[in-house]
């Protein structure tokens, strides 16, 4: 065969094609199992060895001519009607619907410890992540002797030893009350760090929602309605709550605040640990060197301190048993929520 009169035949041919079915039809004359092409190529091996190289790379170069002839076709190949033969697409059809997010368990926790209190009267409001050591500490009656103030208790700043990232959001309490007088009603949420090391029910880092009140009368009384109220509201108002003794140096006096467990009523289950109480957050009444620090006046106001732990809020509302499950950002723990 001639290869040159092959490719004049294949030019010409081409031309006239205008379909896809005529396409397909041309490619198997030429490019098919039993084509031309694949003919040509058969005969290879009865050439005498000085033609054989020359006779391949002319039926090579033929099939490189066939297949760019093709690519070219299939753009431009038209139907009797002169459409275009590209895939049909019914622009009427719905498209791929892209998974939409949602906020975070967290988040949404925070969010609605905030609207709780902000329905009541609080105001919301956030403050800096890295923190001097005089509003984290000193500012709230903290002494230079406490262990929170050791290194291994708190993450402290190479470069800026007075500097430190908060272990609390106590000290927005601080800046609120710097540069504001009362009347104060303030919820501060964010993120604290910590230390600690990571288990079950520790994290270096994790969410505290701190609120305060700074009035003229401001009574313990006040502080236990406030919670009751935000209690009642986020688990159930079926819970009792109680308060027991304790120390905080920026309260006094000072309370833990429990909860009758949500599993069992109060009766005693494992989550409870037997006790049928699950402590919540910590409070008291500010502390009056507190109010020395900001320049309040503690003969004239009083008010009252709370701080909580998101996690745990969370962990106690959807009877998690792991805080590491927030954090390790498994979609099939997020979608629950």
């Amino acid at each position: 065969m001639d290869i040159d009169i092959i490719l004049s035949q294949v030019e010409e041919e081409i031309k006239n094609i205008n379909s896809p079915e005529g396409l397909e039809q041309f490619r198997l004359k030429y490019l098919g199992r039993k084509g031309v092409v694949a003919q040509l190529t058969s005969t290879i091996p009865t050439l005498p060895n000085q033609e054989k190289a020359v006779f391949g790379q002319k039926v090579n170069a033929l099939k490189g001519k066939i297949l760019s002839l093709l690519k070219e076709k299939q753009g431009a190949v038209v139907s009797g009607k002169g459409v275009s033969q590209e895939p049909y697409v019914d622009i009427g059809m719905p498209g791929i619907a892209q998974e939409i997010g949602h906020l975070h368990p967290l988040t949404q926790i925070t969010e609605e410890i905030c609207s709780i209190f902000n329905r009541i009267g609080f105001s919301i409001v956030e403050g800096p992540e890295i923190e001097t050591e005089q509003n984290n500490f000193t500012g709230l009656n903290i002494p230079l002797e406490h262990p929170s103030r050791e290194a291994f208790d708190t993450f402290y700043l190479k470069d800026y030893p007075k500097m430190l990232l908060r272990s609390h959001t106590s000290p927005v309490q601080v800046r609120a009350m710097k540069t504001h007088k009362p009347p104060l009603a303030i919820v501060v949420p964010g993120k604290v760090y910590r230390p600690d090391a990571v288990d079950a029910s520790h994290s270096f880092m994790f969410h505290q929602v701190e609120g305060f009140m700074v009035d003229k009368g401001i009574q313990f009384s006040d502080l236990k309605g406030i919670l009751e109220l935000f209690a009642r509201t986020i688990f159930n108002s079926d819970i009792k709550m109680r308060f027991r003794p304790h120390f905080f140096p920026f309260t006094e006096p000072s309370a833990e605040v429990d909860i009758s467990c949500i599993i069992c009523k109060g009766k005693g289950c494992s989550v409870c640990g037997r006790k049928g109480w699950l402590e919540i957050l910590g409070a008291g009444m500010i502390h009056p060197n507190v109010f020395k620090h900001v320049g309040i006046d503690s003969g004239k106001y009083t008010g009252f301190a709370f701080g909580m732990g998101v996690e745990r809020i969370a962990m106690l509302k959807y009877g998690i048993n792991d805080i590491r499950l927030f954090f390790e950002n498994d979609v099939r723990f997020l979608r629950q929520f």
